[in-house]
C-alpha cells in the first residue's frame, strides 16, 4: 500500500536509561529501547507495569527521574509537550462536543496559526479516516469508533513524527475493536508515522504491532516481533501473560533419539530438541501452546507424536472454533488443550482417560529458574475476546 501525501521522513525514538519513580516506588526502571522510524511498536503489559507511565514521559506530561528521551539525535527530555513533534490519542477521545467534525480536525492547526490550504488538508485527514461525508455532524451523532477516528485525524494533521495511543479502543465493543485494529494499521502505513501504543490487550497488541514489547514491573521482559514473542517466549512471565502456555518442570535424563533430550517430568520421559536447551543436564523448564496439543484415546496415535502423558479430562468446553479440554495429568497438574474444529467428533467426557499428545518441534524452552507461576496472577484482567 503505497503512503498518501502526508508521509515524510521521520526519527528512530530513542528511550535511554529512562527511570522514574513516585514517592520511592519504581515505576520504571531503568528502561532502554529504540522505536524505529515509521514503525508500529505496542508496549504490551498489565495495569501497573510502568507502560503508561512511559508513554507520558515520552510525550511530555511526566518528568523523567532519570535518563533521556531523544527524537533522531535530538535530546527532547526537557522539552515541553506542545514543542515536541509528538502527539497523543487517549481513551476518551477528548473531542470538542460544541463543534463539528470538520471544526474538531481543524482545531489544532488553526490553534498554530497554520491555516494555509486548511481546507483542503482538513478534507484530506477526513478521507484518510473515511469520514469526509461526515464533517458538519457533531462528535455526539457518530458512533465511539467514527469519533476514535476524528481523534486520529486531529492528531495526525498536525505531521508528528510520533503518535501515542494509550489504550485507544479500550472503550469500544468487540466488533469495533476489531474494526478499529485494521483501520489504525492502515492509517499508519498509509501515513508513515511511527506508532506507539499502549495496552493490556494481546490480540490489539500481536495483530498491529511490527514490534511488541511485553513490560513487568517496570521493565521490558522481552521485546520482538509479535510471531517471534509468542512461539519463543524467554520467560515464564511473557509465556503466561501473552495467550496460555502449559508449563513444565522437569529433569534432563539423558539424550534421546533425533537429536533430543529425554526430560523426566513425574512419571513421563518426554523429548525436547537439545538446540533449544541451553544445558545437557539438570533443572529444565519448558512449555508448549494449548494449540499445539491434542487429545485422542489411549494408545490410539502416540506412534504419531514425539510425546504423549495420558491423563483425565476434567472438562471440555465447546466455543465454535474450537473444543477447550481441561485435562489433569498424573501428576495433578492441569492442561489446557485447544483443538481446532475440523472434524466432527464426539467431546471427551469429564473423568474419561485420555492421551494428551504434542511434536516436540513445538515445544519451547524457558530459563531453568523460571517461576511457571509468573504471569498467573493476570489471567483475570480483561483482553480481547
Amino acid at each position: 500500500m503505497a503512503k498518501t501525501s502526508l508521509a515524510r521522513d521521520v526519527q528512530d525514538l530513542h528511550l535511554e536509561h529512562l527511570s522514574k519513580s513516585f514517592a520511592g516506588s519504581v515505576a520504571v526502571n531503568d528502561l532502554s529501547l529504540t522505536i524505529p522510524a515509521g514503525s508500529f511498536f505496542a508496549l504490551l503489559g498489565p495495569s501497573g507495569c510502568g507502560k503508561t507511565t512511559t508513554l507520558r514521559m515520552v510525550a511530555g506530561l511526566e518528568e523523567p527521574t532519570n535518563g533521556r528521551i531523544k527524537l533522531g539525535t535530538k535530546d527532547i527530555t526537557e522539552t515541553r509537550p506542545y514543542e515536541r513533534k509528538i502527539n497523543t490519542v487517549f481513551q476518551s477521545y477528548a473531542l470538542f462536543p460544541h463543534m463539528d467534525i470538520y471544526e474538531n480536525v481543524a482545531f489544532g492547526l488553526r490553534r498554530r496559526k497554520d491555516v494555509s490550504d486548511l481546507d483542503r488538508r482538513v478534507h484530506d485527514m477526513l478521507a484518510l479516516v473515511e469520514l469526509d461525508e461526515l464533517a458538519r455532524r457533531k462528535p455526539g451523532q457518530l458512533s465511539g469508533g467514527q469519533q476514535q477516528r476524528i481523534a486520529l485525524a486531529r492528531a495526525i494533521i498536525n505531521s508528528p513524527d510520533v503518535l501515542l495511543l494509550d489504550e485507544p479502543l479500550g472503550a469500544l465493543d468487540l466488533k469495533l475493536r476489531r474494526q478499529m485494529q485494521i483501520e489504525l494499521k492502515r492509517i499508519q502505513i498509509e501515513t508513515g508515522i511511527t506508532f506507539v501504543h499502549v495496552t493490556h490487550d494481546q490480540e490489539e497488541a500481536m495483530t498491529m504491532a511490527d514490534t511488541v514489547a511485553v513490560m513487568y514491573a517496570g521493565r521490558i521482559e522481552q521485546m520482538g516481533p509479535p510471531t517471534e514473542i509468542y512461539e519463543r517466549p524467554r520467560t515464564a512471565f511473557v509465556a503466561n501473560f501473552l495467550g496460555q502456555s502449559n508449563l513444565f518442570e522437569g529433569e534432563i535424563a539423558g539424550r534421546a533419539e533425533n537429536d533430543c533430550l529425554a526430560v523426566k517430568v513425574g512419571d513421563s520421559t518426554l523429548k525436547i530438541p537439545a538446540d533449544k536447551s541451553k544445558n545437557s543436564s539438570g533443572r529444565i523448564v519448558f512449555g508448549v501452546r494449548p494449540e499445539k496439543m491434542t487429545t485422542e484415546d489411549v494408545d490410539k496415535r502416540r506412534g504419531e507424536y514425539d510425546n504423549y502423558i495420558q491423563g483425565t479430562v476434567l472438562d471440555a468446553s465447546f466455543t465454535g472454533v474450537s473444543v477447550q479440554y481441561l485435562v489433569e495429568t498424573p501428576w495433578g497438574q492441569e492442561l489446557n488443550i485447544f483443538e481446532r474444529n475440523v472434524d466432527v467428533r464426539e467431546l471427551g467426557r469429564r473423568g474419561e482417560a485420555v492421551d494428551v499428545l504434542w511434536r516436540s518441534k513445538n515445544v519451547f524452552v524457558l530459563d531453568p529458574d523460571s517461576d511457571i507461576n509468573d504471569g498467573l496472577e493476570y489471567l483475570g484482567e480483561p483482553v480481547a475476546e
